[in-house]
């Protein structure tokens, strides 16, 4: 199945998606978008930052209003935003991940680029600002969509699209993708073979995958399984080693694996802020050991892994 297939399924699923009745805070959402103003042709940054606009913009329009309407939509986990000089400082300095793989990846311009669990489009705005020609985002948490669509209101964006659903829901063997990042969810899937196999349909012959996880220190073969939860989260499954990572993705049927980077997750790149008020990364680590989780496994430690598809 193509793009043009696809689209046409999903326009009764994204419907369906974001019925008013579908979420408890649905109509909430819908109001507090309706409230902001229309403000169009204004100046957008997607390549160093993703800023949009400035006060200026606002002709009149309360900044401290706007800045209310835009917490309607808490928590903004994924960002930083400045959208007409409001900084939506978000619970992730999303723009530090980009800092680390941009360098490492087939340039995205005139690329056609999936993005799995993406959230609110952060990232997915980024790929716009590289030139990419099609993004599509998708995560099924609807808030996240819901903020996707305040940016997309005044980025006016023809080539960045954020859909509410998953992975699962995606046509088998789609097959027509030149890149498929998929950051921050193999660990939270129960068979993680299989979501590299998903990861893997998307992609044309050739294409590029761009993956990012937790891993942990240790030796081929080796992998932690949380026996309850991980860092205050119940639904992570696997941890592998940087060597077992690699064999996953060989196995699998990749080509040209490499790990690009590995960074312990810090208390500057994942918090609590005024965006995004519920526990962080502080809570989630041992007061006493930083290295450790509060159940006593090892902090997080975030890899990203770059692969093809066989042409």
């Amino acid at each position: 199945m193509g793009l043009t297939e696809w689209r046409e399924q999903l326009e009764s699923q994204v419907a369906d998606r974001l019925a008013i009745d579908g979420h408890g805070k649905m109509a909430a959402w819908q109001a507090a978008l309706a409230q902001l103003p229309d403000i169009s042709n204004v100046n957008t940054d997607l390549k160093n930052a993703v800023k949009v606009g400035d006060k200026t913009n606002l002709n009149g329009f309360d900044q401290a209003k706007f800045t209310e309407l835009l917490q309607t939509f808490h928590p903004w986990r994924k960002g930083p935003y400045s959208l007409f000089d409001i900084e939506i400082d978000t619970e992730w300095r999303s723009d530090w991940k980009w800092q680390r793989l941009i360098a490492h990846i087939q340039p995205l311009k005139g690329r056609k680029v999936l993005d799995v669990g993406g959230g609110n489009g952060y990232h997915g705005w980024r790929m716009a600002g590289e030139d990419a020609e099609l993004v599509v985002g998708i995560d099924p948490t609807l808030v996240f969509v819901m903020q996707y669509q305040i940016m997309q209101k005044y980025i006016q964006a023809d080539n960045h699209y954020v859909l509410p659903v998953g992975i699962e829901h995606l046509p088998k063997n789609l097959n027509c993708f030149d890149s498929v990042f998929s950051m921050g969810v193999l660990y939270h899937r129960r068979s993680p073979l299989d979501h590299l196999y998903e990861l893997k349909a998307c992609l044309r012959p050739g294409g590029e995958l761009v993956l990012e996880t937790l891993i942990i220190d240790g030796e081929l073969g080796m992998t932690l399984m949380p026996t309850d939860r991980y860092a205050k989260m119940r639904n992570v499954w696997f941890l592998p080693t940087n060597e077992t990572m690699i064999v996953w993705l060989q196995r699998c049927g990749f080509k040209n694996v490499r790990c690009v980077d590995v960074t312990d997750t810090s208390l500057e790149e994942q918090r609590s802020t005024d965006w995004m008020t519920f526990e962080s990364l502080a809570d989630f680590l041992d007061a006493d050991d930083r290295s450790k989780t509060i159940e006593g496994h090892p902090a997080p430690k975030r890899a990203i892994y770059i692969a093809s598809t066989p042409k």
